[in-house]
Formats: C-alpha cells, structure tokens, sequence
C-alpha cells in the first residue's frame, strides 16, 4: 500500500512548528486583513462606485505627481476628469468642497497635466470636479461638483 506524504504537515500559516517569528507574521497577516479602511479611503472608493453609477469610468486612483495627489481620474464621455474626493461626518468642518483652497487647486492641475503628458492625453478636453460627501452611514449624501474649479 502506498504512504501519503504530507498529510500530518502543518498548513501554512498555522502557526504549528514555524518559530515564534511565523506565527507572529501569520498573526499580522490575518489582522491586516481584516483592519478597516480609514475613513479617506472608504470615502474614496464610495465615490468612485457613485461616479461609476452616474456614467464615468475610473482609470486611476491615487496618482501622485509633483508633489500632489489626485484621487481618481475618469472619463465621461470624450473628457478626462480629475476628481477631488472630499468627506466630513458632520458639519463643525464646513462643507467638504470648502477644503479645496487654492494651493490644493494649483498642486491638482500640475498634477494633472503630468498624468495628461505621461498617457498622452494632452489634446483631450479636461475637467476638475470635486466629489463631496457628507455624514456617515445611511445618512451619508453625494454631491458632485462638475468644473468646480
């Protein structure tokens, strides 16, 4: 009769016979799984699903360029549009789109233009919208401001 090999191994990421050091980095592994997203980032990824329902279609998230980052680009239609995504919970802030400043601005646009030079883009009509989103959970409103700046 022929032995099966390797049915009494431990598993990976068991823990079993792997050293203190492996089990602390399958412990980490399964935490980082399982930590939630920040507030930013699960309000980016909101707003990318509602512009996605609303026509656009995403094609990067999270450039960085020239010291800024822009948080999603999406055409709609024949225009590339860069997106400010803005969140609050409440409203002791001010609304979302106020904390687009002008220095915020300026970063966005040369951003801009280096992702526009880079995937040669730079004979396509462009457009800055800013994303805002307010309150949390069911409460939570979208608003989408078309050529906010």
């Amino acid at each position: 009769m022929r032995e099966k090999r390797g049915r009494n191994l431990p598993r990976e990421g068991s823990g079993a016979s792997i050293g203190w050091l492996g089990r602390l980095v399958a412990l980490a592994r399964r935490w980082a799984a399982r930590r939630p997203l920040s507030f930013g980032r699960r309000s980016e990824r909101l707003a990318a699903r509602h512009l996605r329902w609303r026509g656009y279609r995403v094609i990067a998230r999270n450039f960085r360029a020239a010291g800024a980052e822009i948080d999603l680009v999406a055409m709609d239609g024949g225009t590339l549009v860069f997106v400010e995504v803005k969140a609050r919970r409440g409203n002791i802030a001010g609304a979302p789109a106020d904390a687009v400043d002008e220095a915020k601005r300026r970063r966005i646009r040369r951003a801009a233009r280096i992702f526009a030079v880079r995937y040669r883009a730079d004979n396509c009509p462009i457009r800055f919208d800013v994303v805002a989103i307010s309150g949390d959970g069911p409460s939570r409103k979208f608003e989408i401001l078309r050529n906010a700046f």
